[in-house]
């Protein structure tokens, strides 16, 4: 009796320091993410010391695409209401948010920890780089669109790159396998569209666009990690990215105690 106690106690121990160890590991990646992308700290070096190249790229995309974009007003009307509406956002932010709450209802924990931090930390991340840079905002004769706030690096194109991150690696396990490469093709597609309707109305350069999708994946890649490596820990199968983060997911219960599983 007193044998099976200690050993209880062991094991919970253990659990208590792995879920430590997984926090620590959640939030440090989180931290770490904005200075750990290199393409993405290049990108910034480049804009910072306006290297002409790049300054001739963003002023000669920004200007043929706001020809079309006047050329064009339907096109530019379907641009603004994908851009204001379908991939604002607050509209992804509000699709992440309730799959993290469906995640809680499952009792995935630790899937809904990584969905939430990922999210909050991808957006205090690139507001503070915007702080940080202050890049004005291209300035066009007769404007299409209008936005507030500085420009570097793109709000928009951040958050779809970690919304729909966070989208694939969590559903996929629920998803059958002949659809997943359609999801990929989606996600991917959509977070093009998400940095093109930016350009095209004008509100955004080329390299604000670059540089919100750079910095979200180093904000996914680094939380990604730490998940998987909570999955090390609790002696999980390392996942493949088609598989998703959390295969078990589709279980009835997600995530089964390791305890209970140990005692078991």
């Amino acid at each position: 009796m007193v044998l099976r106690f200690t050993t209880r106690r062991l094991r919970e121990r253990r659990r208590r320091e792995t879920d430590r160890r997984f926090g620590a590991r959640l939030l440090g990646a989180a931290a770490v993410a904005a200075v750990s992308a290199v393409p993405f700290a290049l990108l910034l070096v480049l804009v910072e010391g306006h290297w002409q190249p790049l300054r001739r790229l963003d002023a000669g995309a920004a200007r043929r695409l706001h020809e079309t974009a006047l050329d064009h007003p339907a096109w530019t009307g379907t641009l603004r209401f994908l851009s204001d509406w379908v991939w604002d956002p607050v509209t992804l932010r509000v699709v992440v948010a309730l799959l993290t709450f469906w995640l809680l209802h499952r009792r995935a924990w630790r899937l809904a920890a990584w969905s939430a931090v990922t999210a909050v930390a991808g957006g205090l991340i690139g507001l503070l780089v915007k702080v940080v840079v202050e890049r004005a905002r291209p300035s066009l004769e007769d404007p299409v669109a209008q936005a507030p706030g500085f420009s570097f690096p793109s709000g928009h194109a951040m958050t779809a790159t970690t919304s729909f991150a966070i989208l694939l690696l969590v559903l996929l396990p629920v998803v059958p396998r002949a659809w997943r490469a359609a999801c990929w093709i989606f996600a991917v597609l959509s977070v093009l569209g998400v940095g093109f309707t930016r350009v095209a109305l004008g509100v955004h350069w080329f390299s604000d666009v670059v540089g919100g999708w750079l910095l979200g994946l180093g904000v996914v890649s680094l939380t990604a990690w730490a998940f998987e490596a909570w999955r090390a820990d609790i002696g999980r199968r390392t996942t493949e990215l088609s598989d998703g983060l959390e295969p078990e997911l589709t279980g009835a219960h997600p995530e089964p105690d390791p305890v209970l599983r140990t005692r078991r």
